[in-house]
């Protein structure tokens, strides 16, 4: 990428990192492969991204500005050529007879060849790429139970992302050099994804424990049964015994969470409570009116 940065972001040197990016973004709605799949536009997308790659980060933005690299990124070799020879300091020539400070001032700066023309990377500009930053949310049975992920960048291009069982709210997930390229050769930085978790419609997460609530009706409280219940894995049968009151907690053990790396899973707690018909008939008010005055009893109200 030989052109300038800015003029293909269309934005002036001056324009603030907000103006850049806004400026990518809106760049990238109009030429990513995903909404325009035209070989011209993805030929455009390349070069709009490499060139935010330089602006859009500030470090590389300023080293950009002050001459110290190019539009490609690459650092810029200072010349020491010419008819008369490089000078230094004070005018005085750098001939090729000099000892001391000259040829160890190129070993520090420079790696490869000990001459002009042997220089491989300059060492002083190599940095690591910036960590970049995502969020993603994933539903509760994802989290609890794992799954596979594929992440669509703001900028173009996808990540391809493991998101481990038990992984909990606001957990910060690192994808090794999937950040911004180095500079000069330096490595990758890391992509770092934070998850958010969907709340659920029945289940509820205590630690590694699965908490829900369970309705069940009169008769079943009274004369007691077997009801379907949800787990994470599918449903399981669970025996309500006779004379069960509503608040009554039962334990199913080995069906709550089993984050990766445990040897045991936490527990489910079912919470049964009891739901009244939504109209009492006759004959249900007549038994309890005449059961009341027969067997009333203390239900531990002070």
């Amino acid at each position: 990428m030989a052109d300038d940065p800015y003029a293909i972001l269309s934005v002036d040197r001056s324009a603030s990192n907000d103006t850049v990016r806004r400026a990518y973004l809106k760049l990238v709605k109009e030429l990513h492969p995903d909404v325009n799949p035209s070989p011209e536009a993805e030929a455009r997308f390349k070069t709009i991204s490499a060139a935010y790659d330089i602006v859009g980060d500030p470090e590389k933005r300023g080293l950009f500005d002050r001459g110290e690299i190019n539009a490609d990124g690459e650092p810029v070799r200072p010349s020491w050529g010419g008819a008369g020879g490089a000078r230094g300091a004070g005018g005085h020539p750098f001939g090729g007879g000099m000892d001391g400070g000259f040829g160890d001032f190129f070993s520090d700066v420079f790696s490869g060849g000990g001459g002009p023309g042997g220089f491989t990377d300059a060492r002083g500009f190599q940095r690591r790429g910036r960590d970049l930053r995502y969020n993603l949310e994933v539903s509760f049975l994802d989290a609890a139970l794992g799954s596979k992920k594929r992440v669509t960048l703001p900028e173009g291009g996808a990540l391809e992302l493991t998101v481990p069982a038990g992984v909990r709210e606001g957990q910060v997930l690192r994808l090794k050099g999937k950040g911004a390229p180095g500079f000069s050769n330096g490595a990758p930085g890391d992509a770092l994804v934070e998850i958010k978790v969907a709340r659920h419609r029945q289940f509820t997460r205590k630690k590694d424990d699965i908490l829900l609530d369970v309705p069940i009706t009169l008769d079943e409280a009274v004369l007691g049964a077997k009801i379907a219940v949800p787990t994470l894995t599918g449903r399981v049968q669970l025996q309500v015994p006779k004379g069960t009151s509503s608040g009554k907690t039962f334990r199913l053990r080995g069906k709550g969470i089993k984050p990766v790396n445990a040897t045991t899973a936490g527990d489910q707690l079912v919470t049964v409570r009891i739901e009244m018909p939504d109209a009492i008939d006759e004959e249900l008010d007549a038994f309890f009116t005449a059961w009341r005055q027969k067997n009333g009893y203390d239900a531990g109200r002070k």
